[in-house]
């Protein structure tokens, strides 16, 4: 009898543990914080207290004067100059605001510093996402232990996180537009400093911000995404296809690959987790696009809390188009004379991988802006517990829409000296966010009769 009541009374705790899990829904007095002490996107709207970093003020809402879409963006800080500079002979001085992937950086390369400008809060989204944010904190929860959820639609799942998937779930849900293209280009440098451009051209359906979609509509898909080589000639013509799903165990990532030699179609069930990325040269894996994207199944994730952090921040001098990108593009690490730092509150997310799954990464140490919920930065560490690798999102307001994204993504490899950057747009045309695209123009066949072109 003492036995059968001790296993139903574990089967209660199971199932209550379960449930804490499964209901992340913030209660009306947190929701009620959202846009008074709280940003609608769940920041802090008040600065810190020694003034480094400012109130949010409701961020970039509207392009400056003179600007028209198709332009690269006017930098709307150009004529600031850096507060101070952090190198390797001063690094303990600011060793509490550094992260640990950049306190290497500065120790491996004394060419690197990182030059430091005043704070802006310039993250903002259209007052529909704040709206559908409000909303989503009633409604939304984590299924699946974590891998998936449900009960929201255009806006951030989890403004008031309680754990650390809630944080990368709001990463990956965060509004970057209805739908864009983009033609962007990828260096993987030598330690040398020599490199091939990859030229990319994207387009994303990011169905799960479109407005006026339900949940239902979704059909647990959250975006599409289509990226086809167009140089060098060797890898020119081939398209990859992905569709992202929201509950990943009721249905994971599918994706597909057109291949021009072979004139085929096929499942590309790899393009996930570590395998290498495109034309990566394995210094980029699949799910470091976008900073972090797929299932969050293989990790362990612990919210470790908010830290001030100095972070790549309003990048515009790097997005700018009067730059090549040979003038970006330097052995060991990017030209640090063209690159911002700011001061910015981030959320830290620490992710472990489960005893039982495989990934190259044994850890890896998430930096999430607390404005927009953008992935700035990420330490990762190698199956020794060594630090390995550093990856930084460099990003701008793209403000015709508005949505804070990156410009430039860079993967360090601090055991190699090598890195890779992804998303250089300075000699191509600017971003379009407002292409109009169908269901069908994402789907396998749209992959066969754009390789017959």
């Amino acid at each position: 009898m003492f036995r059968h009541t001790c296993i139903v009374i574990g089967i209660v705790l199971f199932v209550c543990s379960l449930a804490a899990i499964s209901w992340g829904k913030s209660s009306p007095e947190e929701i009620a914080r959202l846009g008074k002490d709280l940003t609608p996107l769940g920041a802090e709207m008040i600065g810190n207290a020694a003034g480094t970093i400012p109130a949010w003020d409701g961020g970039i809402t509207k392009p400056p004067a003179g600007y028209k879409p198709g332009d690269h963006h006017p930098d709307p800080f150009g004529g600031e100059k850096p507060l101070y500079t952090v190198t390797e002979g001063n690094v303990a001085q600011y060793a509490d605001h550094l992260t640990e992937g950049h306190k290497a950086l500065l120790a491996a390369y004394p060419s690197f510093k990182m030059n430091v400008y005043p704070t802006h809060r310039s993250a903002s989204v259209p007052e529909r996402i704040y709206a559908a944010t409000r909303q989503a904190a009633a409604t939304a929860q984590l299924v699946n232990d974590g891998d998936g959820v449900n009960g929201a639609v255009n806006g951030i799942p989890f403004p008031l996180p309680k754990s650390g998937i809630e944080v990368i779930w709001n990463h990956l849900l965060r509004y970057r537009g209805d739908m864009a293209s983009r033609q962007i280009a990828q260096a993987a440098l030598t330690r040398g400093g020599d490199y091939t451009l990859v030229q990319f051209e994207d387009e994303f359906n990011l169905l799960y911000s479109r407005d006026g979609i339900t949940e239902e509509e979704l059909d647990n898909k959250i975006l599409l995404f289509k990226q086809e080589v167009t140089a060098p000639a060797r890898l020119a013509g081939n398209i990859l296809l992905v569709h992202e799903t929201l509950d990943q165990v009721k249905e994971p990532r599918a994706a597909w690959i057109y291949n021009p030699g072979q004139r085929r179609v096929r499942r590309a069930p790899n393009v996930a987790y570590d395998n290498p990325g495109t034309a990566s040269d394995g210094i980029r894996t699949n799910d470091q696009f976008d900073m972090f994207n797929g299932a969050p199944d293989r990790y362990d994730w612990k919210l470790v809390g908010k830290k001030e952090v100095l972070v790549p921040y309003n990048s515009y001098k790097l997005h700018s188009d009067k730059l090549k990108n040979s003038d970006i593009l330097t052995p060991l690490h990017l030209n640090p004379e063209h690159l911002r730092y700011e001061l910015h509150r981030v959320w830290v997310v620490d992710a472990t991988l489960k005893e039982d799954a495989r990934h190259l990464y044994k850890r890896r140490t998430f930096y999430v802006d607390e404005d927009s919920w953008q992935i700035l930065a990420v330490d990762i560490y190698d199956n020794r517990d060594q630090l390995w690798r550093l990856s930084e999102g460099h990003v701008i307001n793209y403000y015709e829409v508005p949505t804070l994204w990156t410009t430039l993504e860079v993967h360090l490899d601090l055991q190699s000296g090598r890195y890779i950057a992804i998303g250089l747009d300075n000699e191509n045309p600017m971003y379009d966010f407002g292409i109009t695209r169908s269901l069908q123009d994402f789907s396998p066949g749209a992959l066969r009769r754009a390789g017959r072109r």
